[in-house]
């Protein structure tokens, strides 16, 4: 359930986050009180963020998820997330901006749900 050749890969994205990466793990996930990872590797995929207490994979997407390679990956790669039970949350990035509390509160409801 882990490619270690991927390692070096997530620690940059960990380093480098986007801005919608940022304001959602500084400004709710690294405070929330069940522990969420950034830039997590699980099978060949590194996830945006991840818990593994309620298996719920979060995935911040820009536009490159928007275009046809893009929605493809996508599937291929929620279909692996789920051979492991976990279950992948989408929101884009102008969800970040435009409705950050309610981005939250769907997160929130998501955990109580699941654990």
């Amino acid at each position: 359930m882990y490619n270690k050749n991927l390692l070096s890969n997530a620690k940059s994205l960990r380093n480098n986050m986007t801005r919608e990466e940022k304001h959602l793990w500084y400004d709710f996930l690294s405070k929330y009180p069940i522990r969420f990872y950034k830039q997590r590797i699980i099978d060949n995929y590194i996830v945006d963020f991840y818990c593994s207490k309620a298996k719920l994979v979060i995935e911040l997407d820009g536009s490159q998820h928007y275009t046809t390679e893009g929605l493809e990956y996508d599937i291929i790669r929620t279909e692996v997330l789920q051979q492991y039970q976990m279950e992948v949350i989408r929101f884009s990035n102008k969800q970040i901006w435009q409705n950050f509390s309610g981005v939250c509160e769907a997160i929130d409801q998501k955990i109580k749900e699941k654990i």
